[in-house]
């Protein structure tokens, strides 16, 4: 049986997020929510969520012994797949600018700024940008298998990925202009918005990342 390793940053949500995989696993997987990085030796995928401030989330990252030297080796050395999910995906970038400036993991070119969205009149519209957004997706990926542009997801955030990499940029959603919603570049896929909250679309998006095999 395949073995997913969800790393636990101190964020929260994790046991949603267990949940909804094992859902959309079927019995196929053992879920493993770990804050011991020699627990990634033993992985077969890796799954990064986080929820909150970008700042305390990599700051609990950083607490847990070793993780992001396990993190670097388990997934850029070894090549496991691994999905990011909202805050686990924003710290995939270079940099976050949530409360002051905050490092990133840097493994895809990008920064992590607050959002301001307006509606066309200018007026500014409400943050955090919380509820069902349509995606637009703008190249195929086996991750994305099975979702239909104009499919809605769950998002929750008032910051967002930018300037992102055209070819790592999967899909986007609007929220007063183009928001990043999926990125992804070799065997890393990460989204925005809460897959473990988004219904069908979560649970298909889980259901492919569990069957890829980059």
């Amino acid at each position: 049986m395949r073995r997913v390793a969800l790393v636990d940053p101190g964020s929260g949500n994790l046991a949603s997020v267990r949940r909804a995989v094992e859902r959309a696993a079927e019995g196929s997987v053992a879920v493993e929510i770990t804050r011991e990085a020699e627990s990634l030796r033993h992985a077969d995928a890796v799954i990064l969520p986080g929820q909150g401030a970008f700042a305390a989330c990599r700051a609990g990252l950083d607490a847990l012994d070793g993780m992001v030297g396990a993190l670097y080796e388990a997934v850029r050395v070894r090549g496991l797949p691994m999905l990011g999910i909202c805050v686990g995906m924003q710290l995939l970038a270079e940099k976050g600018l949530e409360h002051g400036e905050t490092p990133g993991l840097a493994w895809l070119p990008g920064v992590v700024a607050p959002m301001d969205p307006r509606a066309p009149d200018g007026t500014p519209l409400p943050l955090p940008q919380m509820g069902w957004n349509a995606l637009d997706i703008h190249r195929s990926h086996p991750v994305l298998a099975g979702i239909a542009p104009g499919e809605h997801a769950y998002f929750v955030h008032s910051y967002a990925w930018q300037g992102a990499a055209p070819g790592d940029l999967l899909a986007t959603t609007d929220y007063g202009g183009p928001v990043t919603a999926v990125i992804g570049r070799d065997n890393v896929v990460a989204t925005q918005f809460h897959a473990e909250k988004s219904a069908g679309l979560g649970l298909t998006l889980l259901r492919n990342f569990l069957q890829w095999r980059p």
